[in-house]
């Protein structure tokens, strides 16, 4: 099949089967085409539309995002995962707004040069909000093209990036970019799906090698496995007069977790006040039921703690910002996924 005929099997696909209504495709400007697609990075639709829907509202454009503090930006992205995703995203919009004087890049060379933007993102941003070629390769892309040329080995190795890359450079459109570029974002997405593929709705069927070999249920190859780490941890949920109110403290800016309110971690009770300086009622200790939590890279299990504190909160926990979070009157801060649940929980 030819890269003309490719795309226009796509399209045509699009026209009578894609998604038309999501609510960045409304005003598809380069802010919200940007904001839209680094929440959607590793995520599903479904779940980024409220997510997408509330940050707007609050951030309609690129220059009240560059303003706002960073505690807000995180809270608005609690429970969407891979927090630095909207460090970044506040990074960038305070360099657009303050450096660029509120004007995105018009090409993916510069638009790559921003915070947490690759390729695929620059791409999908140019063709998406300004129709200029530049192909994509988002986990949808990838997973159409190595079924339907067969790709040999796992996608993520570099030389099968360069061959997807080559593909999709030359199956992308000149003329109806965006379209293309959404088209095939909603294929993977609806139709060549990682299980279970639709192969009879997909309008690439007759010509894709890996149903002529039946094997679409079998490509693109995994990722080799790895066996993933357990880590143990113990979450102290701390009180002292007020029994509404948690100690909470705000973790470094980077790394796990980065800039969100946190709740004391340990790694043994016992060392409670070596590790953090807080000394606990050891009459008001109660264990709560065990959680897990997972990591691309790890599983965290959970146990959470609620005690009383004794030692006075001007003494404790030596140069990290340290807040008195009242679970009835929460305010607006970042917090990470584990913590905001346990939190619910000792509200109920």
């Amino acid at each position: 099949m030819s890269s003309n005929l490719f795309a226009h099997a796509v399209l045509d696909w699009f026209d009578q089967h894609g998604r038309h209504n999501l609510p960045w495709q409304e005003d598809k400007t380069a802010y919200n085409t940007w904001v839209s697609e680094i929440m959607l990075q590793q995520t599903q639709v479904s779940t980024v539309i409220p997510y997408y829907e509330r940050f707007m509202q609050r951030f309609p454009t690129v220059e009240t995002l560059a303003l706002a503090d960073q505690d807000e930006v995180l809270h608005l992205w609690t429970g969407l995962g891979y927090y630095a995703r909207a460090r970044n995203l506040h990074k960038t919009a305070q360099i657009i707004s303050q450096d660029l004087q509120g004007n995105f890049p018009e090409t993916v060379a510069e638009l790559e040069m921003l915070p947490g933007i690759g390729r695929s993102t620059a791409g999908a941003v140019l063709s998406i909000s300004t129709g200029k070629w530049a192909p994509i390769l988002d986990g949808n892309v990838k997973r159409v093209l190595a079924r339907f040329y067969a790709l040999d080995g796992w996608p993520g190795t570099t030389a099968n990036q360069k061959i997807l890359w080559q593909h999709a450079e030359n199956n992308t459109p000149r003329e109806r970019v965006g379209e293309y570029t959404q088209a095939m974002m909603d294929l993977g997405a609806t139709v060549c799906t990682r299980s279970k593929p639709s192969c009879l709705l997909c309008p690439l069927q007759k010509q894709c090698t890996a149903f002529e070999l039946g094997k679409a249920d079998q490509l693109p190859i995994p990722k080799p496995k790895k066996v993933i780490a357990v880590k143990q941890t113990y979450m102290l949920l701390l009180q002292q007069e007020n029994p509404h109110e948690v100690l909470l403290y705000k973790r470094p800016p980077s790394g796990l977790w980065g800039g969100l309110w946190s709740l004391p971690q340990v790694n043994d009770l016992r060392d409670t006040l070596n590790e953090t300086g807080l000394e606990l009622d050891e009459g008001s200790i109660k264990t709560l039921e065990p959680m897990r939590h997972t990591f691309s890279h790890f599983h965290l299990d959970i146990t959470p703690v609620i005690a009383q504190v004794n030692t006075p909160t001007d003494c404790v926990m030596e140069g990290k910002a340290l807040l008195w979070y009242n679970i009835h009157k929460p305010e607006n801060v970042g917090l990470a996924a584990p913590v905001k649940k346990l939190l619910k929980t000792l509200s109920n």
